[in-house]
Parts: C-alpha cells; sequence; structure tokens
C-alpha cells in the first residue's frame, strides 16, 4: 500500500501545484503584457489623420525650423468648424474619462525637436534630489531644454510623442537637458524611446508632442520611482 499512498500524495502536491501556477499566471501576464504595451509604440488608429485646423501638423523628419500660415486655414465652413469642435471635445474628454485606465494622449500637441542620449548623460536626472534611480537605454523617459516653451512640462509629467499616426509613445520627464540647444522646444529621450519612432542613425527629427493622463499601473524600470 506504501507506493500507492506515495503516489496519491505525488499526484496531490502537483495538482497544488498546477492550481498555483494557474490562478498566479493570469495577474503577471497581465502585468507584464501591460508593461510591454508601454515599451512598445502605439498607433492613433488605421483611420486616424493629423489635421492642421485641430492643432495637429504632418511633418517629414528634420531638424529645420518649419512655419504654418493662415492658408491652412483657408475654405474652413461652419460645419467643418463645429465638427471639428465636437471631435476635439469627445477625444479629450473620453481620454480624461477613461485615465484610470491608462496613458492617454490629451490637449493640444506641439511640435518638438527630438534626439536620443545614453551613458553618462543618464547620470544624477535633475528632477530628484535625493534618489539614487537614473534611468537606463531600456527606459521609457525624457530630458527637456529649460527655455524655450510656451508652457512647459513639469518634472514627473507624461508626454506623448508621435511620429506620424502609426508611432506613438509615452515618456516621463524626468531630467533637463543642458547640452541641447538654448530656446528650443526640445527633448531628449531616452535610447528605447527614440528607437520606438525612428532608426537611431536619423539622429535628430521633428515630431508631435502633447500632454498625457497618469498610468493606472507602475513600472518603475520604465519611468522611475513614483515622486
Amino acid at each position: 500500500m506504501a507506493p500507492i499512498a506515495h503516489l496519491g500524495w505525488l499526484w496531490l502536491y502537483a495538482s497544488v501545484s498546477l492550481a498555483a501556477v494557474t490562478f498566479s499566471s493570469p495577474n503577471r501576464n497581465t502585468r507584464s503584457l501591460e508593461q510591454l504595451k508601454y515599451s512598445r509604440a502605439h498607433s492613433l488608429g488605421d483611420h486616424y489623420a493629423f489635421d492642421a485646423r485641430d492643432g495637429w501638423h504632418a511633418v517629414n523628419v528634420s531638424n529645420l525650423p518649419y512655419k504654418y500660415g493662415p492658408a491652412a486655414h483657408a475654405g474652413r465652413s461652419k460645419r467643418d468648424k463645429k465638427a471639428a469642435s465636437k471631435s476635439i471635445g469627445d477625444s479629450i474628454g473620453g481620454a480624461v474619462k477613461n485615465a484610470v485606465k491608462g496613458l492617454k494622449g490629451i490637449g493640444r500637441p506641439e511640435d518638438v525637436t527630438i534626439t536620443w542620449y545614453t551613458g553618462h548623460d543618464l547620470q544624477n536626472p535633475s528632477c530628484w534630489t535625493d534618489s539614487d534611480w537614473a534611468p537606463t537605454d531600456k527606459s521609457f523617459a525624457c530630458a527637456l531644454t529649460l527655455d524655450g516653451w510656451a508652457s512647459k512640462p513639469q518634472c514627473f509629467k507624461f508626454l506623448e510623442l508621435c511620429h506620424g499616426t502609426k508611432k506613438c509613445v509615452f515618456v516621463r520627464v524626468v531630467d533637463s537637458c543642458a547640452g541641447c540647444k538654448k530656446d528650443s522646444r526640445h527633448v531628449d529621450l531616452t535610447r528605447a524611446a527614440f528607437g520606438q519612432l525612428a532608426d537611431f542613425d536619423d539622429g535628430i527629427l521633428t515630431v508631435q508632442m502633447r500632454m498625457a493622463t497618469e498610468p493606472e499601473s507602475w513600472f518603475e524600470e520604465l519611468w522611475g520611482p513614483k515622486a
């Protein structure tokens, strides 16, 4: 009888172990998938179109300044204005309403210059005075120029950066970019964030930036410790 009893205990142990894996895996897998979502470029949708009337401007890869004249607003009918206004209101309202469900880009975008940084430049991020944490090449964080902003995003805020409509990433402001061109809207990105938007050889390009909501789940390896 001993061998049979022994096999019974083995079967019971295996069943309990399997049950533990079964019940613990969904939460762990869900969190892993959510982190993966924030460490990969996301799309604004197949039918999304940047519209100058809504504040979005599609731009080519460049490090040159560019301007948009009043012609962008020419020929706009009252119906177009009403539809665009409703679309903006619905989009922003929906994003705020669903903020607890994850990061969402909100507000009026603006054009910014982006580059990427690595190595010793990642050390001692200025947004902290007493933290041992520093971003790595795998972080989704950024440094901003000190001046040149009409309304500069503050430390620890989240931003959405989009290169076209199909490549967008969320990053957190953690540092100042003292070496960037003064009086410019310049966002220096960690290597992982830049790599989701463009090839590293591009080096410098112009993209669209807007503010983003706070995330529901927190991943310190991506954004650093909470403030």
